[in-house]
């Protein structure tokens, strides 16, 4: 299996738990057999587009394709998301600045 493939499973499977769903009630939800989503879970099957998209939304994931070159800038942007809550704060407490402003208001 390939390393995307691994992580795709991963994500998966932690939004699974993450949300409390047992594969029971996530097949239930989704659609997608139980058999089906263990299977997936321990890699001993391919991961069907069609399931993929049905367990994602389930799970409130959103699956993109974006260009290769682009993979480490969005990959930045989503781990910089989940360090800060929505009050803009990080897991220190602290105010975190926005990368950018759309104000119009420049401070030089």
């Amino acid at each position: 299996m390939s390393y995307v493939a691994e992580q795709i499973l991963e994500s998966l499977r932690d939004a699974r738990v993450r949300k409390g769903f047992s594969q029971r009630e996530l097949s239930a939800r989704s659609g997608v057999p139980q058999s089906h989503i263990s299977k997936i879970e321990s890699g001993s099957v391919d991961l069907r587009i069609s399931s993929l998209i049905a367990l994602a939304r389930v799970l409130d994931l959103e699956l993109f394709v974006a260009p290769r070159k682009s993979v480490p800038a969005i990959q930045s942007i989503i781990r910089n998301s989940q360090n800060v809550n929505h009050n803009g704060l990080d897991d220190d407490g602290e105010q975190v600045s926005p990368a950018y402003r759309l104000d119009g208001d420049d401070d030089d």
